[in-house]
């Protein structure tokens, strides 16, 4: 089944947008053991396909941690994070984003994970006019303030209306949609050329990265199911490509793929090497 980390801190509406999918007509729902303060495990089947949701504890800032249980805990998520197929970001929408959800999303990033952030308790911030123009700037300023995330979709919905709850699973298909598709090495490889001629690299004590030939890997390593693209880019010296470029060259990337929800995965082989590490 395909694994679904639902994560983020203390009382951000975790459980409750749990409990919220499980009550859809569609579900067959069985729970697995795990405590209040454990990640639980539940198998979930919808319209044919499985998955597992992980609830997990919510996670703190280390200096905040009451009892050695509460460390565990965190300890725990960081865990589920590492082997979810895909994360869900869970936010008070009426805190904002917090410093701790920063922290939350920067493991998910740091763990090169897919994942889209929702935006809960729409319900208690809800205006009676305008509430499209509400969404869009409560989107907007999530997207700025997690900008470290920005390849991640953002859903805003309410646990306990229901309200928007059943696009969750909209998002998961489309990430998965997108996780299948594939640059042409044809298509790649002009892309690159042509970033690479309008922005040449910068040159590095005398030397400037060179590009000979770009390729998308198959990702069929990749226990997972949610593969996020792979690109292996052989160059003159792989040392020479900088954060900066990286990042330069995945906006390029997805102008011509989105590859919603995935994070770009780019890196650099030498020349003459002919083998995969």
């Amino acid at each position: 089944p395909l694994a679904l980390a639902i994560v983020g801190r203390p009382n951000s509406g975790k459980s409750s947008l749990t409990n919220s999918i499980m009550k859809g007509p569609r579900a067959i729902v069985s729970e697995l053991p795990g405590t209040t303060r454990d990640a639980v495990d539940i198998a979930y089947e919808r319209d044919g396909e499985q998955f597992l949701l992980i609830d997990t504890a919510g996670m703190r800032q280390r200096g905040k941690h009451s009892t050695s249980v509460e460390v565990f805990s965190v300890v725990r998520a960081e865990r589920t994070i590492r082997r979810a197929d895909l994360c869900v970001l869970i936010v008070d929408v009426t805190s904002g984003i917090t410093a701790q959800d920063k922290k939350v999303a920067g493991l998910i990033q740091k763990s090169e994970k897919p994942s889209f952030v929702v935006l809960n308790k729409w319900d208690l911030v809800k205006p009676k006019r305008g509430a499209t123009q509400a969404i869009q700037k409560h989107v907007d300023l999530a997207r700025e303030q997690l900008f470290f995330l920005d390849y991640a979709p953002v859903l805003v919905a309410s646990a306990l209306t229901g309200e928007n709850v059943e696009r969750f699973f909209s998002l998961v298909a489309r990430i998965q949609r997108a996780s299948r598709a594939r640059l042409g090495t044809g298509v790649l490889n002009r892309l690159l050329r042509d970033a690479f001629a309008a922005n040449p690299p910068r040159m590095v004590s005398g030397k400037r990265l060179k590009l000979y030939y770009a390729t998308q890997t198959s990702g069929a390593e990749d226990r997972h199911q949610l593969s996020p693209p792979k690109f292996v880019l052989f160059v003159n010296q792989p040392r020479l490509l900088s954060e900066t470029y990286r990042r330069y060259l995945e906006a390029r990337i997805r102008e011509a793929q989105p590859y919603p929800g995935l994070p770009i995965l780019i890196s650099c082989r030498a020349r003459t090497e002919t083998r995969e590490r």
